[in-house]
């Protein structure tokens, strides 16, 4: 569910309801209301809640297990080496 998605994604990144909720120019109680399921964020919200957090839409909607890392600003090399750590973990599963 996206409460769920919202709080999981918010709380493994170690920021607050407040934090999110400044970065988003709403009230703590606006998060906390998404995260407990009470209301919605319009779709322009939700948009903006995943860009906050560095995920698409899908994912926080549930469509798309994928999750993305913001690579944006780093060097073509440092990205070919997260790749590469990328590769490693995953064949260490």
């Amino acid at each position: 569910m996206l409460c769920d998605r919202i709080r999981e994604i918010r709380i493994a990144k170690r920021i607050s309801q407040v934090n999110l909720a400044q970065q988003l120019g709403v009230t703590k109680q606006s998060v906390s209301n998404w995260e407990n399921d009470n209301i919605q964020p319009s779709v322009e919200m939700l948009s903006r809640i995943a860009d906050a957090l560095s995920v698409s839409t899908d994912y926080l909607l549930g469509r798309d297990e994928k999750r993305y890392l913001d690579i944006s600003g780093l060097s073509e090399d440092a990205i070919q080496t997260l790749q590469e750590l990328v590769n490693i973990i995953k064949q260490t599963k």
